[in-house]
């Protein structure tokens, strides 16, 4: 009994720390969460210069030794979109999950080409620095998709594998609800000047959420408002960027992997892919939106590893 007393005081005791901790440092408090959520996948923070003086900051997990898995994240999102699947990752890969330029913790220069090309000469200076295997695997979501065709496009005898997620780029698909705000209002839903507002595009990107408390999505709101003008120029060059005649014949074996509930892409950008490249396999996810690395990292990523197995055989 009073074993059980003692542990009770414990947990109260923690319980009120952490609640104390949320109304007086909240960010600290969020960034306590992240780097906990980091840990659960083993990632690391690191950083490195380009010769232009730009500067990238990645996570790094699992053994060096195994194949490299780069994980690219979308338009307005961080290296932390990866999180939730580096878990399931990190066992069997490299792990390189970078912040685009313009992004994250990454340097945001305002006058900067940030076009798909662009980013992916960048990395490739990156990737020659950190200097990682020629034959990588590279995993991208959204916009982070959008520049994984364009690197492997540009650096084919490079890239082993591509793992796509809802990419971006493919303008010829079926207009989406995100495309038909643009077009109808000229404002971009995926961006945000307000806490409210960045809970909308929050709601508009996932069908199924993880949890993630409000003082953490206050703490995500507040660094998307800080970054909002830079985000127009953004979503503006990315817009302007069709990667179709890019891709036309592009025989990387690729996993394209949509949600059939995604709101700000299209799945019948899946149609037009598969005509394009001559090596895809498709996954159609029920229930799933934009983001299915975070909505189901563990199905999502024992897909994947299945799927680069079968190209082993």
């Amino acid at each position: 009994m009073k074993l059980l007393k003692g542990l009770v005081i414990v947990l109260i005791v923690a319980f009120i720390g952490i609640a104390s901790s949320v109304y007086f440092a909240p960010a600290k408090t969020a960034a306590f969460l992240v780097d906990l959520k980091r840990g659960l996948g083993d990632l690391e923070k690191h950083e490195m210069t380009l010769k232009n003086g730009q500067k990238y900051v990645y996570l790094e997990a699992g053994d060096k030794d195994k194949e490299t898995l780069v994980l690219l994240h979308g338009f307005g999102a961080d290296k932390d979109n990866f999180t939730e699947s580096a878990p399931y990752l990190k066992d069997d890969f490299h792990l390189i999950v970078p912040d685009h330029i313009g992004f994250g913790e990454s340097s945001k220069p305002k006058m900067a080409d940030y076009t798909p090309i662009a980013q992916a000469r960048r990395l490739h200076e990156l990737f020659t620095r950190l200097g990682l295997d020629r034959q990588i695997h590279i995993g991208g979501s959204s916009m982070g998709g959008h520049i994984a065709m364009t690197y492997a496009a540009l650096y084919p005898a490079e890239v082993k594998s591509l793992w796509l997620l809802d990419p971006g780029g493919v303008w010829s698909a079926p207009e989406s609800e995100m495309r038909r705000i643009v077009r109808e209002t000229g404002v971009n839903p995926l961006t945000a000047k307000t806490p409210e507002e960045f809970r909308d595009v929050f709601s508009m990107v996932m069908s199924k959420p993880p949890f993630v408390p409000g003082f953490v999505l206050d703490q995500m709101a507040a660094k998307r408002i800080a970054n909002f003008e830079l985000e127009q120029t953004i979503f503006a060059q990315l817009s302007a960027d069709n990667v179709e005649e890019r891709v036309t014949g592009l025989d990387t074996p690729t996993l394209l992997v949509w949600g059939k509930e995604d709101r700000v892409l299209n799945v019948g950008a899946t149609d037009i892919l598969e005509k394009l490249m001559t090596n895809v396999t498709t996954i159609k996810m029920d229930g799933i939106g934009h983001l299915p690395q975070l909505e189901a990292p563990k199905q999502t990523a024992e897909d994947l590893k299945a799927f680069i197995a079968g190209l082993e055989k």
